[in-house]
């Protein structure tokens, strides 16, 4: 794997190369693969209440993923620099608008660290009764010791991506297996009260159905952060990029695959938790406690990989003098040390006050603009900066990049007309994104 290498060490302000493509994909599969892929499928299933629907529309996921990860792939072997969305803004559209992409990056990836980790803490108490009534401190533990993993060095926290994001793969694909050949009950009872999705037109059953497929594959640029640490860019990004998006994408598929088998369309489309019940049918009495074990393995990757990538949007923004210049400081084993700190510190804050569940709301729509921002990028340094170097070019450029565009612009519209209350949390923390920029840049601009 990638963290094999040789010994070496880091002085303040500059990170170790040190990873390889096998990090990068576990990485990948650490960001991408979290509990969407447990309950979402049923929620496509109701719908869509046809089983070739369903699958065309994990397809077309993954060949969104697929296109969104060229655009971007271009950009990261083009600027290979810590920071990722952030760089390519800075780079585009200058320091200002760069640090509010910065911000707003790193402000989603917080609450995720905090949404993530009470998860973790409810599913730790049903598969152990006994902390029922201590998902806070639970929480809070699984946070502190993630970033103790990660303040010792990078190795140690790459090593446990690496770790975490195979045995939660494995775990999935074993369940997937176990389902597919097992024999369906004779009558599966259906949750549903008549016809599944068809009070609605099919049309707009697909706009539903992809939004919880889009989400589900939220995740697909977790390498890109890691650029500046890779040995060789260039060659290592595009295989992790594209590596990670085609793990996922078959995954998903041999996982729905299975529900549809193993379930039926007419109870997979009624299930709020179509993984249990696939378990509970497969497992037996055991199949809940399968399901609360994986989901556990499935949230401690994903947390681990947020606590990796925070920290080097904020070295990247410090280095440019965005952020107090401490926030560079890098110990031996290559840590970005204080913004370490304050990733892990935001994020208990967030478990503590119990705020997380109207921000990963929000979150969500930050997400989607950050990397609709990236695509924007890669138009405009096409356009004005012809002669960077481009390792990899994307796929069929400029249309590729512009469907893209177009497909998020549509996901980011739709979501705003759904939930406008959180809509108008993110254009606040914009606002206040950008003014905390000028205030920045002022004497530098």
């Amino acid at each position: 794997m990638g963290s094999n290498t040789q010994s070496a060490s880091a002085p303040t302000g500059h990170l170790l190369r040190v990873l390889g493509a096998g990090f990068g994909i576990a990485v990948g599969v650490g960001t991408t693969i979290g509990s969407g892929i447990l309950r979402t499928p049923g929620e496509v299933a109701s719908q869509l209440g046809s089983g070739p629907l369903v699958l065309a529309v994990w397809i077309l996921g993954g060949v969104y993923a697929l296109l969104c990860c060229s655009s971007v792939t271009e950009l990261g072997t083009m600027l290979p620099n810590a920071g990722g969305f952030y760089a390519y803004g800075s780079r585009a559209f200058g320091r200002r608008t760069g640090f509010v992409i910065g911000c707003c990056n790193a402000v989603a990836e917080v609450v995720a660290t905090g949404y993530l980790a009470v998860a973790l803490g409810e599913f730790a108490a049903g598969l152990f009764p006994g902390l029922d009534g201590h998902i806070p401190l639970v929480s809070v533990t699984a946070v502190l010791l993630l970033a103790l993993l990660n303040w010792i060095g990078l190795r140690p926290g790459s090593r446990a991506q690496e770790l975490t994001s195979l045995a939660k793969a494995l775990g999935l694909v074993g369940l997937a297996i176990a389902c597919l050949v097992s024999s369906p009950p004779i009558s599966v009872p259906s949750l549903l009260a008549g016809s599944s999705g068809h009070a609605h037109s099919l049309f707009l059953g697909l706009v539903v159905a992809l939004q919880g497929v889009v989400i589900t594959y939220d995740g697909w640029y977790g390498p890109i952060y890691f650029v500046e640490e890779d040995k060789n860019p260039s060659r290592n990004l595009p295989r992790a990029m594209m590596g990670s998006v085609l793990c996922c994408t078959a995954i998903y598929l041999l996982m729905n695959a299975a529900y549809l088998h193993v379930l039926g369309m007419g109870h997979l489309a009624g299930s709020q938790l179509p993984a249990a019940d696939a378990a509970m049918l497969v497992f037996g009495k055991y199949g809940q406690q399968f399901i609360l074990f994986i989901s556990i393995i499935s949230v401690f990757s994903a947390i681990n990989a947020c606590l990796m990538l925070t920290p080097r949007i904020l070295f990247a923004m410090a280095r440019d003098g965005l952020l107090p210049r401490k926030v560079t400081m890098v110990n031996k084993g290559g840590t970005p040390t204080m913004a370490l700190f304050l990733c892990a510190f935001s994020g208990i804050l967030l478990v503590l006050s119990g705020t997380y569940d109207s921000l990963i709301a929000a979150a969500s729509f930050l997400f989607v603009a950050i990397y609709i921002s990236g695509f924007v990028a890669l138009l405009v340094l096409r356009r004005r900066e012809p002669n960077l170097p481009r390792p990899y070019k994307v796929w069929l450029y400029p249309w590729t990049t512009l469907l893209v565009i177009l497909v998020s612009v549509a996901f980011l519209i739709g979501s705003v007309i759904g939930d406008l209350r959180h809509s108008l949390f993110t254009v606040i923390l914009i606002l206040l994104s950008y003014t905390a920029a000028f205030l920045a840049t002022r004497q530098k601009a």
